[in-house]
Formats: structure tokens, sequence, C-alpha cells
């Protein structure tokens, strides 16, 4: 290969302080440095692919409660025709299905317990085109019949509240009746009919599904408050969601499901971010390690680096020599982590059951947490910038050992050789 003399002798330089004996501790505080590389690199790419699936997952079970975009009637009363704001959202290609529903809070009672509650009305023929959840208990949710005043209630809240199926609860609604005695709360007894479990905390606890004309008679709206819509992809829902609200006009009041669980994304980008940037100091300390390892060398070949100067390398070149060396050490640290963080991330459901079973231990037990499984969610948008990062890093850090190079004196390095 007709590679620049520079590129050679830091490649030889590379290989040389690996074999020979007289350099063997050189050798081994490079290989702790190529090794700190690998381990870091492949760090932050297992960390920030579990972090992925974990999000992935929640993300999954949120979606499959509720819709990805919400359309509401921007006075607060309902829709006097649902069918023709589903119709015109529709004629946005990203739209796949809509439902209306009728979204209320209310307090759910069972004797001496009570619990807030999120009272959502729905269609059954009609919300299996929006929700997961609905689809896949079709038979369940056609138990909601419109003035049987069935309900169907998550699995959290159906233990906290000590009922099953068939069991009576009563729905206590915010607005009362103004009677002479006063202001007295509206109050119905209704039935348990079924109950769900979505995986998501939030709503096994707090949602109350039932159909649509009982919670208009219910909450007194006169019929559905808004328009629930599928998407074809949900990440889109941000950028849908403005298309929208500008061909809805300013009526309607769009919100898609990153506007509803604001809160919760932005926790999670947060501790992401907290995350990579002390990982990422790991992979800084490990790279600059490479400082130590070249200050070295050059001590050691100074004679050399003589030699070289008397046969008319510049001052450019003896520091491109240098800087050839600790840059493939970086190289071969960043390609050793991906290889060994990809492997990891992508067999992490192979990996951990197999520690958990070596150590006897149950890292996310399923009575605990909701997901007893180790996600894991590798994206190459994160991956490319740890590889680009970790490089960098590796190459600042050679800067200064390689600038020392390129000073030596040809006359003071052979005064004693």
């Amino acid at each position: 290969m007709n590679l620049p003399y520079e590129w050679r002798v830091g490649w030889r330089y590379t290989r040389a302080s690996r074999s020979a004996r007289r350099n063997g501790f050189i050798s081994f505080i490079s290989g702790v440095s190529v090794l700190g590389i690998t381990l870091g690199v492949a760090a932050l790419i297992i960390v920030l692919s579990v972090m992925n699936g974990f999000q992935k997952e929640v993300r999954d079970r949120m979606l499959s409660v509720v819709a990805h975009v919400e359309l509401y009637n921007a006075s607060g009363e309902g829709l006097p025709d649902w069918h023709a704001l589903a119709a015109q959202a529709k004629q946005n290609p990203a739209v796949i299905g809509a439902a209306p529903f009728v979204p209320a809070q209310a307090l759910i009672a069972r004797g001496e317990d009570m619990r807030g509650a999120m009272v959502r009305g729905i269609v059954p023929s009609e919300e299996a085109a929006v929700t997961p959840l609905a689809a896949a208990m079709q038979t369940t949710f056609a138990r909601l019949q419109s003035g049987q005043w069935g309900v169907v209630i998550g699995q959290e809240m159906a233990r906290v509240l000590g009922v099953t199926v068939g069991d009576p609860l009563t729905v206590v609604a915010p607005s009362g009746q103004v009677t002479p005695a006063g202001v007295v709360p509206r109050l119905k007894q209704v039935t348990v009919v079924g109950i769900f479990n979505a995986g998501h905390y939030e709503y096994d606890s707090g949602l109350v599904l039932m159909h649509a004309d009982d919670a208009a008679r219910l909450f007194r709206t006169g019929g559905p408050t808004g328009v629930q819509l599928k998407l074809k992809d949900p990440q889109d829902a941000r950028r849908v969601a403005g298309e929208l609200a500008e061909s809805l006009g300013a009526d309607i009041i769009v919100r898609d499901w990153t506007h509803t669980n604001r809160n919760w994304f932005d926790a999670v980008q947060v501790e992401k971010r907290m995350m990579f940037i002390i990982l990422t100091l790991i992979v800084a300390v490990a790279a600059f390690n490479l400082v130590s390892t070249l200050v070295m060398t050059v001590t050691d070949k100074r004679a050399d680096i003589a030699i070289l100067r008397t046969l008319g390398a510049s001052p450019r070149s003896i520091m491109g020599i240098f800087m050839v060396q600790g840059a493939l050490s970086g190289v071969m640290g960043t390609l050793g982590g991906l290889g060994l963080g990809l492997l990891v991330a992508f067999n992490i459901d192979v990996i951990v059951p197999a520690i958990e079973q070596a150590l006897g231990v149950h890292f996310l037990p399923g009575s605990i947490y909701l997901i007893s499984k180790m996600p894991s969610d590798p994206q190459w948008g994160d991956i490319a910038p740890i590889a680009v990062i970790s490089l960098v890093l590796s190459l600042a850090a050679t800067l200064y050992p390689s600038w020392r190079a390129s000073r030596v004196q040809p006359a003071e390095a052979l005064r004693y050789e």
C-alpha cells in the first residue's frame, strides 16, 4: 500500500509497543487505554439501548389505551355532528381511524373507599378502530350497552376497591344538582361488566370506560365532546396534529399523545441526556489515558525521533506519526466498544436471563415492576454520535504528546546514545 511514511511508522510503533519486551509496561498502559475506551463505548450503547427499550415499552402500553390525537370543541360543549368532524380529519392521509368519546373526571366509590378517576365514554363498535385495547377486548367492550350503565375498569382499581365483574360501583359527578336544600352531587350506581389490564399503572388504576350515551347523560354533555384519531405512525402525531389544527380551524382544539403525556416524556429525555453525559465522561477518561501512553512512547522513542529528524523528517511529520499511533488506539477501542455494545444490546433478552439464572436473582420482579424482562432498542441516532465522540476525544488526547514529540531536538536526544 502506497501510504505516507507517517502512517507506516505510526502503525509500526503501535504494533511494536505491543510486541517488544522492553516496552511491556507501555504496552500494558496502551492496552488498558484501548480496553477503557471499549468498555466506555459499550456501556454507553447498552445503557441508552435499555433506556430506549423501556421508553418504547411504556409508550406502546400507553398507546394501547389512548388515541394518537384527540379533537375537542373549543367552546367546551358537545359536538353536534362528530361524523362530519371525523370525516374532515380523515382527509389527512395520516389518519386511519376515528371514534367519538366523552372525557370527564369523577369519583368512584365502593362502600367507604373512594378514588378519583378519568371517565371516558366510548362507542364500543367505533372504539376498536382507534385503540388496540378495545380491538383486543371486543367481547368485553361489547357489554357496554347504552342505558345499561355498565363500566369497564382497570385491574389495579378493581384490586384496590375489591370488586369483580358484576359488582356495583357509585360514580359521583363533579357538578351537582341545585335543589332547595342546596347543591346535591349527582350519583349514579353502575355495574362492573369487565376488567382490563393495560400494563400501565396510571390507566389500570384511574381509567373507567362506559358507553358514550350513558356518560353524556351522567355529565350532561348532550353527546360526544371529542373525537379520537388513530394515525398510521404514532411518531408523526405532533406533525399531524399541527396540520389538523390548521385545516380544522380555531373552533377545534387538537391535542396529540405527546402533549397529553408531556411531563413523562420530558422526564425520560432529561434522564437520557444525563446518562449520556455521565457515561461520556467515562469514555473521555479512557481516551485521555492515551496521553500517558504516548508520553511514555515519546520518551522511549527519543533516539528514533532524532534519527528521523536528521534524515529530513519535519516536526509536522513527527507529530503526525504519534497522532496516527494514538488515533489507531482510539479507533480500535471504539470499534471494539461498538461490537461489544451492539452484541449485548441485541442479545440482552438472552444474556440477562442467563445472568439471573447463574446468580439466582431476578432483576425485574413481575410483582413489583410492570416490565419483567429487560427491554432493549438500539437506535443508530444514539450509536453514531457515541462513535464520533469517542474518536474525537481519542484524537484530541494525542495532540499534546505528539506536539511534544515534534519539539525533540536531535542533538539533545543523541548526546548520550
